[in-house]
């Protein structure tokens, strides 16, 4: 047991160049633009310190949250991702997307640089980092508490062996970075105030305040434990009692193991399906039931490049397949809280419905670019809000309409109102099913008669009617006009979609070009996987669509043209790889299927997470993190490939990949 010491501020003081609310909008510049049109925010003039080099890589971080926000903790013991009070925030430590000047919080021995070895604790999401320097080893453990009453972060730091000498600089800043609070202790506790909003600290070490950060020098013993416990809270409630950090990680380590230890799931992959499991959990929303595609926003799909979005929304699509996972490990609670907010959020405007919303059900999203920021790896811009919410994707509504089909199959009862809000996804797809639009993969370049798209208006047809014939529904000359359209789809999409000469479904009507949804087809149950025009297709994008082995959404540029009005490339996808092989074993290749997917865990970092992307030549993580794309592809191809009797017996081959990929994952 640790002694508790008094936490006290030294003599400095600080004066904080301004109080500002960090909700607030970021302060304009002079009005400029970047060459898109967007509104380019610029920096006020409180941003002044020189900033630390960022030296960690995407797949450096692991990932703590309390199903209302989340932290990036890095491999060197920073945490350079926390937005505050919720998901989409703005981020109070944002040096992931810029350097230590925009908030940063480092607690590390003071001779080291980067962790010796970090894990999960068994079946939770508590982080367990241990330094081995020529002093001693420590351990630091780092969480978020689910449930608690406001977001809080717990680190504990834990002497094993040898006297070991700590460091730690504790340095929100506010706005995304762009200007410190105002400091000041209240009883007990350090405080950081900015408008309404405050942050909390208690230590068990003295700190001091120095260039407006909370700064202390420490040595850890053998059994000796240092708790820090940081907290947001409204600037009215700073005299809230702060649980204290043993209860914290009783508390964290009881509901992660009672949470995923309900998974149905049995097979050879079981501790990489629950990893995957915790971290789609850890991305819902708990206060609505929403479900998050990211927690990150602007993290580059290519380094130095400009593809960079907010991913901290929620998009129905991606929900979608999220859910697939739980439901399809038996995480049922889950599954009908998004269905419920689902419900509330479209039938508010059920005749205007969005491809995505903010976590609470918001519908303005405007898509906006920090000046001030340089970019994870200099990679600008970055961007919060994201434009594609007013997007016309036609492949949305059969989306949902068919997650919504496997939850009432499932025997999970209809909402009340899920007729009305499945009669409005209906209409949108009758109204619209014939235009053009930007498709799976959002591409801003010309709309296009995606061939996805047109897929998914089938299967929202057809599980439309299988939901009349469900309930009952008397209607025969509806049933019978909806049956006449998915003949209609479906001679359309056999007919203009694949192309003799490649012999192969393409991206789109007279296109020649593959994509990767394709491998979707037969999942929806538009074509069985003997088809020969479905294994004719599977091969060539394994043989046209691949960059060592791992999948490629689509050619970015074939020489010609960008097919989505980006410049730049980016990396192989991994959920498309997943698809490929959920394709392998669907044709028959399950051995493959099973090697490839080996391939795939074998991608995750050190603790178990999957970004976006995947970079094969360098062996780097890219796109925003954790992804729950990635995470929600590999549960699901987990599942198939254990229920057809596949074994980890494909281990024993070891693909050729970049060293930095050969990490043993806990």
């Amino acid at each position: 047991m640790s002694q508790k010491v008094v936490v006290h501020l030294a003599d400095e003081t600080l004066v904080s160049c301004s109080d500002v609310d960090p909700g607030a909008a970021p302060v304009l510049g002079t009005g400029a633009k970047d060459v898109a049109g967007h509104r380019l925010l610029r920096p006020g003039p409180d941003l002044k310190e020189e900033g630390t080099t960022m030296s960690q890589q995407i797949q450096d971080y692991a990932l703590i949250g309390d199903l209302r926000t989340a932290a990036l903790v890095g491999s060197d013991g920073a945490i350079d991702w926390l937005s505050v009070p919720r998901f989409d925030s703005p981020a109070i430590y944002a040096a992931l997307l810029g350097d230590s000047r925009h908030g940063q919080w480092t607690l590390a021995p003071a001779a080291s640089h980067r962790s010796s070895q970090r894990r999960y604790r068994t079946d939770t999401l508590i982080l367990e980092t241990d330094w081995t320097t020529a002093e001693g080893l420590v351990r630091v453990t780092d969480l978020m508490v689910p449930g608690a009453e406001t977001p809080t972060i717990v680190r504990v730091v834990e002497g094993i062996s040898g006297t070991v000498a700590m460091r730690t600089r504790i340095a929100p800043r506010m706005g995304y970075g762009q200007r410190p609070p105002t400091f000041r202790r209240s009883k007990k506790q350090l405080v950081a105030v900015s408008g309404g909003h405050a942050l909390s600290l208690t230590s068990d070490v003295d700190l001091c305040l120095v260039d407006a950060s909370w700064m202390g020098h420490f040595v850890v013993s053998p059994g000796q434990r240092i708790c820090f416990t940081f907290s947001y809270m409204p600037a009215s409630d700073v005299q809230r009692p702060i649980q204290s950090a043993d209860t914290a990680v009783a508390a964290t380590a009881g509901f992660w193991t009672k949470w995923v230890n309900r998974s149905t799931y049995s097979g050879p992959w079981t501790s990489e399906v629950k990893q995957s499991l915790m971290i789609l959990k850890a991305l819902t929303f708990a206060p609505t039931g929403s479900i998050l595609a990211a927690a990150t926003t602007s993290l580059p799909e290519t380094i130095g490049g400009s593809r960079n979005w907010d991913y901290r929304y929620s998009w129905l699509r991606d929900a979608t397949f999220t859910l697939r996972a739980f439901l399809a490990t038996g995480h049922v609670d889950e599954v009908v809280a998004w269905r419920d907010w689902l419900v509330r959020t479209v039938l508010d405007n059920p005749s205007e419905p969005q491809i995505m919303y903010a976590i609470d059900g918001a519908s303005h999203l405007p898509e906006e670019i920090l000046g001030w920021l340089p970019g994870h790896a200099g990679s600008a811009p970055v961007r919060i809000g994201n434009e594609a919410a007013k997007q016309q994707q036609n492949d949305v509504w059969g989306e949902v309409l068919d997650i919504l089909a496997e939850v009432r199959d499932s025997g999970v009862p209809n909402h009340p109102d899920q007729a009305t809000l499945e009669q409005a996804l209906l209409d949108q797809i009758q109204a619209h099913w014939r235009e053009p639009d930007h498709g799976l993969w959002e591409v801003r370049g010309p709309r296009r008669h995606f061939l996805h798209s047109k897929l998914l208006t089938w299967v929202g047809i057809d599980r439309a009617i299988r939901g009349h014939k469900h309930l009952g529904i008397e209607k025969p000359h509806q049933l019978a006009r909806l049956s006449c359209l998915r003949r209609t789809v479906a001679r359309e999409i056999v007919e203009r979609g694949y192309h003799v000469g490649l012999k192969a479904f393409t991206q789109s009507y007279g296109s020649a070009k593959l994509d990767a949804s394709i491998l979707l087809m037969p999942r929806y149950g538009f074509l069985p996987w003997h088809d020969d025009r479905v294994i004719a297709t599977v091969d060539a994008i394994e043989r046209d669509l691949t960059c060592h082995g791992l999948v490629r959404r689509y050619l970015v540029d074939d020489g010609v043209d960008n097919i989505d009005g980006v410049p730049g490339g980016e990396g192989t996808f991994l959920a498309t790889s997943f698809w490929l092989a959920d394709a392998l074993h669907g044709i028959g290749r399950t051995d493959d299927a099973a090697a490839l997917f080996e391939r795939l865990l074998g991608l995750r970092n050190d603790v178990g997470l999957l970004s976006e992307e995947y970079d094969p030549v360098t062996g780097n993580h890219l796109g925003n993190t954790p992804q729950a794309f990635s995470h929600a592809s590999l549960v699901t191809t987990a599942v198939a490939l254990s229920a057809s009797g596949a074994s980890t017996s494909a281990r024993d081959v070891q693909p050729d990949l970049p060293p930095a990929t050969r990490r043993k994952v806990a």
